[in-house]
């Protein structure tokens, strides 16, 4: 019974979207989902159908998974599947505090350590959580990492975890293009970027390029103006909310311990919600092509539309969905699409797949 358990707990079928047509195609882009708050677990899968069935790439969604079997991003010590960045051509992550078993945590540093492209959402910043006494030889990865001052967020994408500059789910973020970066191939066809997360405390390295900064918004509405007022920095400054703008959105290209740069795009918006924007999901998309050196197939017209219903749940701790696995979120569906039943925030649908999405299975 034990085992059984402990197998279940260990392992997980991985979600896989392949992609059949488009620039993507023949390129594995891995997804990983592990936080409490911001809905990744949501977000991400949506986020790989585009690429997958938009684009062409082939995408494997990898999720913290409980000692059930099911979804848990509260479950900090366990995401299954990860040997499939042995053979990714870039990882997609949102992570928060997590702390793998080394036999986990392996494939991720060796994936870094080879110069691999990664995009980081969110918090991300603060992806890795190990105390100061663990034996892990990865615990240097971990946000409050002495040995490695700042961990894996200030040392490979440029920041660690400071403050909320913004009024947490009070204050949102409208996006402001850093001038100069208008012709920046990550930014075409980007515009109106407002998301309901609030703006992070962030002071990239100068060797970042600053694609975008987060204007704090007096409101959780687009139509809201922006936010007045003054609030001190962690280094004890006193500023404008909004003069300077927080940086939102950046890129760097560090170089790692075994001598290999790795193309690192890293933008502190994220949550589930936040991807309901176009603007953002496009940032997405072209941070994926960018990342691969794949910048002439990044195109201002380029199709970000939503594979499938999507429904995102409102941020915060406590509120995932239970019981979801990842054969949940397969696509395509099969049947008929059709809206069956409205109860509260779920939309039921007569469809197999996607049942976290407001999509019920069949029979």
């Amino acid at each position: 019974m034990l085992a059984a358990l402990v197998a279940t707990w260990t392992l997980a079928e991985p979600l896989v979207y392949r992609g059949e047509a488009g620039p993507g195609k023949g390129k594995h882009v891995v997804l990983l989902a592990g936080d409490d708050e911001y809905r990744s677990e949501e977000g991400l899968p949506m986020l790989a159908r585009i690429l997958a069935f938009r684009h062409g790439f082939t995408c494997t969604v990898l999720f913290s998974i409980g000692a059930d079997g099911t979804i848990d991003p509260e479950c900090h010590t366990n995401q299954p599947g990860m040997d499939a960045l042995d053979n990714a051509d870039l990882v997609i992550m949102l992570l928060r505090f997590r702390a793998w078993p080394d036999a986990q945590m392996r494939h991720f540093v060796d994936f870094y350590l080879a110069g691999k492209p990664i995009v980081a959402l969110r918090t991300s910043t603060h992806a890795f959580d190990y105390p100061a006494d663990s034996p892990s030889p990865y615990r240097k990865f971990g946000w409050r990492s002495q040995e490695w001052a700042g961990g894996f967020g200030e040392q490979v994408l440029g920041e660690n975890w400071i403050s909320h500059w913004g009024d947490h789910a009070k204050q949102a973020t409208r996006g402001v293009i850093e001038p100069g970066q208008e012709r920046n191939a990550l930014l075409r066809g980007v515009s109106d970027v407002f998301v309901t997360s609030d703006v992070y405390e962030a002071d990239p390295p100068k060797d970042a390029t600053i694609l975008m900064r987060g204007m704090v918004v007096a409101g959780m509405s687009p139509e809201d103006p922006a936010a007045e007022g003054e609030k001190k920095t962690a280094k004890g400054t006193s500023q404008p909310l909004n003069s300077p703008m927080m940086p939102i959105a950046w890129t760097r290209e560090p170089r790692n311990e075994a001598g290999r740069r790795n193309r690192v795009f890293t933008t502190t918006m994220g949550a589930a919600t936040d991807l309901e924007n176009d603007g953002l999901r496009r940032l997405l998309v072209n941070a994926t092509y960018w990342g691969l050196k794949m910048e002439r197939s990044i195109h201002a017209n380029a199709d970000v539309r939503f594979v499938g219903p999507y429904r995102p749940s409102q941020f915060g701790f406590g509120t995932y969905r239970r019981g979801m696995r990842p054969v949940d979120f397969e696509w395509p569906l099969q049947g008929e699409v059709r809206p069956l039943r409205t109860t509260g925030w779920l939309e039921v649908w007569g469809v197999k797949g996607l049942r976290g999405q407001g999509v019920e299975r069949t029979p």
